[in-house]
Order: structure tokens, then sequence, then C-alpha cells
């Protein structure tokens, strides 16, 4: 099996060298590593050219936002399964992408999701708080619930035939892609029980309340262009929860 791990760069010079390390110290033999740059000048590229015997695929160009950049790596993938691990994230073993194949393989899903720690900016063995996702229920995205998105790989061909990330939205385009291919068009997917990604706390929707607020009312709109109706908790509970995070 072949896998395709996307990371989708601006400016990050201080976190980009961690997440390549991840990916190209994995197990998994046959892993195509594919960087997209929106035109940095702060030293990202000089990350990337000291690690180019290890980068399959490099872009660096001018895009219209994080998603339209994804979906760039999306149409250069080659890989039987695609990966997305943003520059500010690391993978927490060398085995992850070995992990994933193997469930791939073992259950002939179409996706397969972890668990991922939230960790402090400036010290990533400081873990604040912890994303388990548990088993995926029919419904359970009605009631509230989704994977994290960096655990998240999906076969390419799901790709081709429900389409990429909507770039209208600008900080749910990942729930919406997920609500869409699992909960819409139920595409078989696997729950590897075991944390997988360390992901930087401050991502953009959930730097502050407000962005919370806004990518909940982005949740909400990725439910109305999909046909779908959410319960009372989705609309109303779910920010309020987010809040409660955001404090605790």
């Amino acid at each position: 099996m072949k896998i395709s791990i996307i990371t989708v760069t601006y400016n990050s010079v201080a976190t980009l060298e961690a997440t390549i390390l991840s990916v190209i110290q994995q197990t998994q033999p046959n892993i195509e590593y594919i960087i997209i740059d929106g035109g940095s000048t702060d030293g990202t590229l000089d990350v990337i050219e000291k690690y180019k015997l290890s980068v399959s695929k490099f872009i660096s160009e001018s895009d219209k936002g994080l998603y339209d950049a994804i979906n760039k790596g999306i149409a250069l993938a080659e890989g039987d399964v695609i990966g997305i691990l943003h520059s500010d994230d690391i993978y927490i073993h060398h085995k992850v992408l070995e992990n994933y194949a193997r469930i791939f393989e073992t259950t002939n899903c179409d996706a397969v999701y972890s668990d991922l720690y939230y960790v402090d900016r400036d010290n990533i063995e400081k873990i604040t708080r912890k994303w388990k996702s548990g088993k995926y229920k029919v419904n359970s995205f009605v009631n509230g619930w989704m994977p994290p998105h960096p655990t998240f790989f999906v076969r390419k061909k799901l790709y081709e035939q429900f389409g990429h990330f909507n770039t209208t939205l600008k900080s749910a385009a990942d729930y919406e892609l997920m609500l869409r291919m699992i909960h819409k068009h139920k595409i078989k997917v696997a729950y590897l029980p075991q944390f997988t990604v360390k992901m930087r706390v401050g991502g953009k929707s959930n730097a502050s309340v407000k962005n919370r607020l806004n990518a909940n009312v982005e949740d909400r709109k990725a439910w109305e262009m999909n046909d779908l109706k959410p319960k009372f908790y989705t609309l109303y509970l779910k920010p309020l929860r987010k809040i409660f995070q955001f404090f605790g």
C-alpha cells in the first residue's frame, strides 16, 4: 500500500522541521510525501531544501487559502491512501503509518481515524487536552461527533468519487468533508484506538472564542450544503461546549 502525506506550509519555519522528520522517519516503506507551500519568506523553503531528497513532490506558489492548497496536494497524490499533516503537527511515533496501513488492509475500509493530543505550542511534550474519538456509530455526527482531521486517512478514490475540500468554507471544510463522506455517503470507516498525532494549540478554528463560534456557524453551513439537518445539540449546545473547552 502506498500512502501519500500532504503538508501545507506558509511561513512555518519554527515548526516545519519537526513535522517533516515525523513523516520521513516512519517505518511504513511506501510513502509519498507532498509539501505545498504558499510562497513562504521566513526560511521555510530552506527547511524544505534541507530534506528535499525525502520529499516526493513540492510546490511553492500563492494559493487561495489552506483548503485550496490541500486540494492541490490531493490532485498531485498518487498513493492508494491520503493523509494530511499540517506544518504545526507531528506523528507521535515511527509506526503510525504502518499501523494505518495494517487497518486498511485487514478491514478493507474506506477511511481510518484515530486519537489526537493537543500540545503546548512551545513544548510539544506538554499535553493540554486529549481528543479520544471512539468508534463511529450511525448518526454520530447528529450528536456532535467528529474525528480529528489530522488523524483522518482516506482512500484516494473517495476524493475522486465524492469530491475534494469545499474552499467556500474558511475553517470548517475539513468538518464538511468528513460529514459528507461518513454521514451522507456512508463510507466504511475504521477506528485505530491509539493516539497518533500531536497538534499544537492555536489553530485557526480554536485560537479564540470568536473563532470557535465562527467555526460553528460554518459547521451549520456544512449541514445545509449537504441538504442535511442537525439536531438541537449541533445547532446550539455544541458552540457552548466549545467555549467551555476554550476556557478549560
